[in-house]
């Protein structure tokens, strides 16, 4: 026989003081996971598109090839490899890239960053490495918009005597926002749901937060504790997961609406 528990799900998350810390900080560190990493790897995507679409570029095919090497790799190999870089007393950061930093950066000589055994730095590793492997997609789309954007506006901006910050906010990037905007905003929801990356680079450690919690674990990969443990909660699984979609599903009608994503008459 079921039970019928209508919302008792939904309040035990705010009544038990466990589960309740344990959401508030989980979900906090989701939003912040999700607009970070997504804005990290768009701005760098559009970034090296610009750049590689410049004129005075030389080898652009050699740009091309090495902006798609994050693509070409499966993630989950590159996660796992980033994993060992990062580690604090072996990892290729610590023991080779930081010495030489420190020669042009002395307030590194001799630093050690607890990169998998402090939340803040994992946090940190873990939005740059989402930065990297989330980059080339962005790139591709955006060198393709930029590739079929008139001449004839920036010759008629140029004209104006408009400079390059000038045509850039007035002509590239409300072109790319308007043929790129839905592509954009699913970076968002899809990090708000990138259980993988939280999985293999540090099993959502180091530490806990609560409620069988790590400190880097975002609501997905919450869920995965919760009913992976050796006390599973599947009730309390189940009500995240509504409140997950709930939460994408508005933020995604939202903007969609406000950035008209699918209204194409303008562009």
């Amino acid at each position: 026989m079921l039970d019928w528990v209508g919302l008792t799900n939904f309040t035990n998350i705010w009544s038990l003081s466990t589960f309740r810390s344990a959401f508030g900080a989980v979900l906090s560190w989701t939003i912040i996971w999700a607009l970070a990493a997504s804005t990290l790897q768009i701005v760098i995507g559009i970034f090296t598109a610009i750049i590689a679409n410049q004129p005075f570029i030389k080898g652009k095919r050699i740009f091309g090839v090495i902006f798609l090497l994050p693509w070409a790799v499966p993630a989950f190999i590159t996660i796992l490899t980033f994993s060992n870089m990062f580690n604090d007393s072996v990892g290729a950061i610590n023991t080779q890239v930081l010495p030489i930093l420190a020669k042009f950066l002395p307030f590194l000589d001799g630093a050690l960053i607890p990169w998998k055994t402090d939340p803040t730095w994992t946090k940190i590793a873990l939005i740059m490495m989402q930065g990297w492997l989330g980059f080339p997609y962005i790139y591709v789309l955006t060198l393709g918009i930029l590739q079929s954007i008139p001449n004839d506006l920036y010759e008629a901006a140029y004209i104006d005597g408009a400079n390059a910050w000038q045509k850039f906010r007035n002509i590239t990037f409300p072109m790319i926002l308007a043929v790129a905007a839905p592509t954009l905003i699913s970076q968002y929801t899809f990090n708000f749901n990138n259980f993988s990356i939280m999985y293999l680079f540090n099993g959502g450690g180091p530490g806990s937060v609560g409620g069988g919690a790590g400190s880097t674990d975002i609501l997905i990969s919450w869920i995965y504790r919760l009913t992976t443990g050796t006390s599973p909660q599947y009730s309390m699984a189940a009500a995240v997961t509504l409140i997950i979609s709930i939460i994408v599903i508005s933020i995604s009608m939202i903007a969609f609406k406000k950035l008209h994503a699918f209204d194409m008459e303008d562009v």
